[in-house]
């Protein structure tokens, strides 16, 4: 699979776009690459597309780990390569256990969550393929998590839909050639695979 944009030079960009690109190169472990090779040709956007995604994962109310793989399970779902091999690592050194990423990836149900993993499972893979929750299932997360964390956990899950579109759009491959984390499977399979209780 080839990328479908060269990749975006620093020299190129226009002086007022160098000031993002300054600030994503503080934060990216991609540097320009990953999905901000594609949002660069849209400067506007990308600055307001970068002010949400610092929000989402450096100043949310979600805790870290639960942010991470709520990344992952967006990334299983969209068959997203480069999003998943980018958040593993730091999903990893947030706590997020091995098991549940293996399972996760291979697209199963991971079978021992924590109790704050299975609802934020549930809660993901809910509203990003029936696009809604239950009442029950709403409640739990008010309960558990809180008003504003929901709103959080909703609003990354919804973003992570635009950045997997976004990387599938464009074809971003692996750095340095290596292999696709994710078997890439049809939505109905996903599905039917994780939308188990």
């Amino acid at each position: 699979m080839n990328e479908r944009f060269a990749q975006i030079s620093y020299e190129s960009l226009a002086p007022e776009t160098k000031t993002l690109a300054d600030e994503i190169l503080k934060i990216s472990s991609a540097g320009l690459g990953g999905p901000y090779n594609a949002l660069l040709r849209s400067p506007q956007m990308a600055d307001r597309c970068f002010s949400l995604l610092d929000y989402l994962r450096f100043k949310t109310t979600v805790p870290k780990r639960l942010n991470e793989f709520a990344i992952l399970i967006q990334a299983r779902i969209s068959n997203a390569q480069y999003e998943w091999w980018a958040h593993e690592t730091i999903a990893r050194k947030a706590g997020l256990r091995d098991e549940v990423m293996t399972q996760l990836r291979e697209c199963q149900r991971p079978t021992n969550m924590l109790d704050d993993e299975k609802l934020v499972y549930d809660y993901c893979v809910q509203i990003s393929l029936n696009h809604r929750v239950s009442d029950d299932l709403w409640k739990k997360a008010i309960n558990a998590m809180g008003e504003k964390a929901v709103v959080d956990l909703t609003v990354l899950s919804g973003t992570y839909v635009m950045v997997s579109m976004l990387l599938n759009a464009t074809q971003v491959g692996i750095p340095g050639g290596g292999p696709e984390p994710l078997k890439v499977l049809s939505p109905s399979v996903i599905r039917e695979k994780l939308l188990v209780n």
